[in-house]
């Protein structure tokens, strides 16, 4: 170009910045003798101040740089000292690498050394779809051989400075690109010597992290470890103040403070209460001293899995003592329920032996209780009264003891009699009295209501009041119910045997029965075995009906398809959905005593006993008045079309064998 337009002269100068030729000014003349000394001198220090020029440019651009990542640094060391909880740390170092330091994006992840994958932790400057993908670090896989999998395998920072060069691995690099970043840097994470995980940091600019960005990131990595280091340190010495080393379980301490905070709770709860229940293993000295040290401590640690096991939250289960274990239970318990909740989880520890190296170890186990009720007591009271009642459950022999000769009396009257009613049901005890049932109109008999009673050698005759809920509560209420139906079909069988007419008798059925869900299938192989007679009632209480309605309809339509009448006890008590009332597979509703016994003086009990009894006729139900001791009582329900009265102005609960009699005397024999 110089020849063709006529240039015959020409020379070169080169710029220079930091010692490294960056450019050159290239000059043509027209006359050979132009380019002389004195302009070669000119051109030289014209190129000394352009590359001068350049290399203000370049140290203000470094120094921009250094002043973004002096801000990184600064901001997550500041972090550092104000948090010492390790997701929220990660969050606001990749917060404060995308605002402070103008990183695109910015992310940490933590190793994970059995799937060599990195798991992100936290991220700023992408969403959490890109910023939550994993990422491997195996160096067989084409993601593994990235800047992160090289950064965690080698333990050194590793720097990409052309991404495009690289092509695109992982959600956040294609992201990356797509958004104009062209380096990176991956900074290990170490504690303890041991890389733990990774912060990655991507910038717009082509080759941005110099020696000098990365001697600074790599002091911020260092100070981020630190970090890791010092909370991993004191989460340790914070579980180490609440834990037992050797066996993993809470501690004392950890026991008390769950105390107190469960005695707080209940003070605003009257009908709930804390119990705390301390064991001591029997002899346990001696198992040290026969077998060692070694043996005792696997002991120890196979009772707290058992224990954690067997109680109904794990969690309230700690190691007070060398040889002693505790644990928590609150809510609405009675004593009882304590009692059982204890028994239940001594048989589950030491239901099978300890195996101590080919032999079998036995071990006996002593309880103490304390119960609070969260009124002004302290957790250290508390602790101090189960330790009382532990010492004299040791000394006593008892497996355990509540404190206070009050509750102990109480809860040994309570499992007392628990034990006779299991006799009872194995030595057929347990009886059933009937009470009759008339028609509201004529006054003539139309059938009866079963009543269990159970007939104790020891006191007589004991009324439902007294063991009924105790049945209920151990689940003997099941084969109980079931026994009272073989007796009444069989009661009814021996009646028409003695020429009475057919009557049909109502069974109660307990809430816990309709929930089993085997019922229907075990009350008809009852009847079944008892000839198959249908002309049975059963009486199921509103509130059981409604508590699960569509599984309960389905039952009861069951037990209709069988032949079987079907009432609502004690309606007017619980609440019913109108709704629902027709469509319940139900023959009858029974008033509840306690409507009948007021409605004479009270007027609000005579209007629920007007609308109850109008409600069912329109409904086509039948309905049934329990509890009619007067005359008075007996008019008014008449008045009113009550269908059939039960009480004691017509007949008292009558043992199978008076019935016959009490038939032939009624009206219209």
């Amino acid at each position: 170009a110089a020849r063709k337009a006529g240039l015959v002269s020409g020379g070169a100068v080169p710029i220079i910045v930091a010692g490294r030729t960056v450019g050159i000014i290239d000059l043509f003349s027209r006359a050979r003798s132009e380019l002389d000394a004195r302009m070669s001198e000119t051109l030289s220090t014209l190129a000394l101040q352009i590359g001068q020029f350049f290399e203000r440019v370049s140290q203000q651009q470094g120094i921009m740089r250094l002043t973004r990542v002096y801000a990184v640094l600064s901001g997550i060391n500041a972090a550092i000292v104000r948090i010492h909880d390790r997701p929220l740390l990660f969050r606001e170092a990749c917060r404060i690498a995308v605002k402070e330091g103008e990183f695109g994006i910015a992310w940490i992840g933590e190793l994970d050394p059995e799937t060599q994958e990195v798991v992100p932790v936290a991220w700023a400057g992408v969403d959490d779809e890109i910023g939550a993908d994993r990422l491997s670090i195996r160096a067989d896989v084409a993601a593994g051989q990235g800047a992160v999998g090289e950064a965690l395998r080698s333990g050194q920072p590793c720097v990409i400075d052309d991404l495009e060069g690289h092509g695109p691995v992982g959600l956040r690099r294609r992201e990356a690109l797509r958004r104009g970043y062209r380096s990176l840097i991956a900074l290990p994470l170490l504690v303890e010597g041991r890389v733990v995980g990774v912060m990655v940091l991507y910038a717009r600019e082509q080759g941005f992290f110099t020696a000098d960005e990365q001697n600074l990131l790599t002091e911020l990595a260092n100070d981020v470890s630190f970090a890791l280091e010092y909370i991993a340190k004191q989460d340790l010495l914070a579980y180490l103040a609440y834990h037992d080393v050797m066996t993993g379980l809470p501690n004392r301490a950890h026991l008390l403070d769950r105390l107190g905070s469960a005695l707080q709770r209940v003070r605003h709860h009257p009908r709930e209460r804390v119990a705390l229940v301390l064991w001591d293993v029997s002899r346990f000295r001696n198992i040290n001293e026969t077998f060692g040290r070694q043996v005792g401590d696997n002991v120890l640690r196979e009772l707290a899995r058992r224990f954690r096991s067997a109680w109904p939250e794990e969690g309230e289960v700690a190691r007070v003592s060398v040889d002693q274990f505790g644990a928590l239970i609150d809510g609405d318990y009675e004593p009882a329920d304590i009692a059982h909740l204890i028994e239940q989880a001594a048989a589950a520890v030491l239901g099978k032996p300890f195996a101590v190296g080919e032999h079998e170890l036995r071990i006996a186990l002593a309880a103490g209780i304390a119960v609070g009720h969260g009124a002004g007591e302290e957790a250290d009271t508390v602790f101090r009264n189960a330790e009382a009642a532990l010492r004299s459950a040791k000394r006593s022999g008892l497996g355990y003891l509540f404190y206070g000769p009050e509750m102990n009396a109480q809860i040994a009257e309570t499992l007392l009699l628990e034990n006779r009613l299991r006799r009872a049901l194995e030595c057929d005890e347990f009886v059933v009295y009937y009470q009759a049932k008339v028609c509201g109109r004529s006054g003539r008999l139309t059938g009866f209501e079963a009543l269990l009673r159970w007939r104790d050698p020891d006191n007589g005759l004991v009324p439902p009041a007294r063991f009924v809920p105790i049945l209920e509560e151990t689940g003997m209420i099941i084969p109980v119910g079931l026994e009272v139906v073989r007796k009444v079909l069989a009661d009814m069988a021996g009646w028409r045997a003695a020429g009475l007419p057919a009557l049909r008798v109502a069974v109660n059925v307990s809430p816990l029965q309709l929930q089993q869900k085997d019922f229907v299938a075990a009350l008809q192989r009852v009847i079944g075995e008892q000839g198959g007679e249908t002309l049975l009632d059963l009486e199921i209480t509103e509130s059981m009906i409604m508590s699960d309605l569509d599984s309960n309809i389905e039952r009861l339509t069951e037990l209709r398809g069988m032949g079987l009448e079907l009432a609502i006890d004690d309606f007017g008590t619980g609440y019913s959905s109108l709704a629902y009332l027709a469509k319940l597979p139900v023959g009858a509703l029974k008033i509840d005593r306690s409507f009948v016994a007021t409605m004479c003086s009270a007027p609000e009990s005579r209007t629920i006993v007007t609308t109850i009894i109008s409600l069912a006729h329109s409904l086509g139900l039948k309905v049934v008045a329990e509890g009619v001791e007067t005359e008075e009582q007996a008019e008014l329900l008449r008045l009113l079309e009550c269908d059939q009265l039960q009480g004691f102005l017509y007949s008292r609960p009558l043992p199978r064998e008076e019935v016959p009699a009490f038939v032939r005397a009624m009206p219209g024999y």
